[in-house]
């Protein structure tokens, strides 16, 4: 069975997931649909969203069940709830708008293999209260959103000229059709960890100059 090892709900446990443990941009997880479906703003939010909502139904889920999961079956057990939610997003998505269905194609059914998801039911959901995982799970989701979404404006705005199919930069700007093609995808994506990489030295330093700065004044 899974133990009782329930967490507070604090601040860290909702921004964790959206800076300091992003999935996308520090754990590297999501990879497929981050490279993939980021070629517009729309594709991504969609995805982000679709992926939020098992996150969380699939974690709470979980966490109400983790008592009564035998410990031998919990992964088998935890992807058929997680399928369960990603078939409910596959005919939702389908029916409100073929477009973005046709647009995301087969990555909606590959949430299931999603490691962000599974991750968070076997080190997250299985150890902790409704409450609390709900709180995390949310903040994890909106991160991988967030990351989503970085990808996609960026490829948009330079492969199309546009955000969200509106016109930005007129009719003289010259798209950079590469970006909305794989390629495209790992250039932004090394650009966007390039980015998160120095903020985080950033405050690596900063943290170290007040330490130093705290000892001398002593």
């Amino acid at each position: 069975m899974a133990t009782n090892n329930d967490s507070p709900i604090t601040m860290d446990t909702f921004l964790a997931g959206i800076w300091r443990e992003n999935p996308v941009f520090v754990m590297l997880l999501g990879m497929c649909p981050v490279l993939a479906v980021t070629n517009s703003v729309s594709n991504a939010l969609a995805m982000g969203l679709a992926t939020t909502f098992v996150l969380l139904c699939s974690s709470a889920l979980v966490a109400m069940l983790r008592r009564h999961i035998p410990k031998e079956v919990r992964i088998a057990s935890y992807i058929i709830i997680i399928a369960t939610f990603v078939t409910v997003v596959d005919y939702v998505i389908q029916a409100v708008s073929l477009e973005v269905y046709n647009a995301l194609g087969a990555f909606i059914q590959l949430i299931v293999v999603n490691c962000m998801i599974l991750g968070r039911a076997e080190a997250f959901a299985s150890r902790n209260r409704v409450g609390t995982t709900l709180v995390n799970s949310l903040g994890m989701g909106l991160g991988f959103t967030l990351a989503l979404l970085c990808l996609g404006s960026v490829r948009e705005l330079l492969g199309a000229g546009t955000l969200l199919g509106f016109p930005v930069f007129g009719e003289a700007f010259e798209p950079w059709v590469i970006m909305l093609l794989p390629p495209g995808g790992f250039f932004v994506l090394g650009a966007w960890l390039l980015l998160f990489a120095w903020v985080k030295e950033m405050q690596m330093k900063r943290t170290a100059h007040a330490g130093e700065a705290s000892a001398h004044a002593r």
